[in-house]
């Protein structure tokens, strides 16, 4: 083989070479769960968010990095894989505002939300993230209450954490934005610990129970002594307006009487004693005479087999000696 013909076939070699490298490295596809950042001479140009097939300068004036868009996962203070469960203590152990030790771990939700920061703003940006979660955690844990980390307080501290690590991922600028996080376990750190706040807790909860039957009790005495002081002030109210109908029939019932007397004093008055003498002696007999001095009046008798006689109607007169008496009823 002559000199010109291993030119010649080094030559095609290289066309064929650089041919393949222009078909390979000019295009490239972006899946719908992808991003894409083209560097351009090893600076970023542009980001690709939008799926399908992008064409580029080939290789090497431009290149791709691919990144996903879907949601990560950070495990902190234990590792899952395959289904096994592997525990880091040392990570997980940290004091509460009441100098309580507890042992914590928390997943946290994240994504990339800027492809070019998240590649070039920091050389580990995930680390830098885990780093941040264990401080935002320590931090909101040191300022809680043990009751509030094992118990009803979850919640609001995994909202603090949530809040005080998406400052921190803002501040640091490494185009990770945060989803959620979710405390997974919070425990005391040894079997006696836990007996020992197990029992202040049924001991609280015991409080609690007679605490809310108290206040039943409470309660329902309240209820029945405002039912009593009602019916009370509505039988007072009841007697006050009888009381006053009455005192009212009464005035007029006086002030017809005083109108009548005015009109008949005489008759009124004795009207008024008889009426009071019957209320007085209902069952005495009544007998009005005249004395004129000539008549000799005698004491009727009265037979008890015919009964008494109505005290209304005066007694039949009784004649006198001289057959002159007289006797008038009324």
């Amino acid at each position: 083989m002559t000199l010109k013909r291993l030119y010649t076939l080094t030559g095609f070699a290289a066309v064929i070479v650089i041919a393949i490298i222009l078909v390979f490295t000019t295009w490239f596809t972006v899946d719908e769960s992808d991003q894409a950042v083209i560097m351009t001479l090893g600076e970023v140009q542009d980001t690709v968010t939008e799926s399908g097939l992008h064409v580029k300068w080939p290789w090497p004036i431009q290149k791709v990095e691919k990144l996903s868009k879907e949601t990560f996962s950070l495990q902190f203070g234990y590792e899952e894989k395959d289904g096994d469960v592997k525990d880091f203590p040392a990570e997980t152990k940290m004091i509460t505002g009441d100098e309580n030790i507890v042992l914590a771990d928390m997943v946290v939700q994240w994504k990339i939300s800027d492809p070019k920061k998240f590649l070039f703003s920091s050389e580990e940006p995930e680390e830098i993230l885990y780093d941040s979660t264990s401080s935002s955690l320590r931090s909101i844990i040191g300022s809680s209450k043990i009751d509030d980390a094992l118990t009803s307080g979850k919640a609001d501290i995994e909202k603090e954490v949530q809040e005080l690590l998406g400052e921190l991922m803002a501040k640091y600028d490494i185009g990770i934005s945060i989803l959620a996080v979710k405390l997974q376990d919070v425990d005391l750190p040894n079997e006696e610990v836990r007996k020992s706040f197990t029992n202040v807790t049924d001991a609280r909860e015991t409080m609690n129970t007679k605490i809310n039957e108290a206040k039943k009790y409470e309660n329902q005495k309240r209820e029945e002594a405002l039912g009593e002081k009602d019916a009370i002030i509505s039988k007072a109210q009841g007697d006050k307006t009888a009381r006053i109908q009455k005192a009212i029939g009464e005035t007029s019932k006086f002030n017809a009487l005083f109108a009548e007397y005015k009109n008949a004093k005489e008759l009124t008055q004795k009207r008024l004693i008889l009426e009071t003498i019957d209320q007085v002696l209902p069952n005495a007999q009544i007998y009005i005479m005249k004395d004129d001095g000539n008549t000799m009046k005698y004491l009727p008798l009265i037979d008890p087999s015919k009964g008494a006689q109505n005290p209304a109607q005066p007694a039949a007169p009784k004649a006198s000696e001289e057959g002159s008496g007289s006797k008038d009823g009324q």
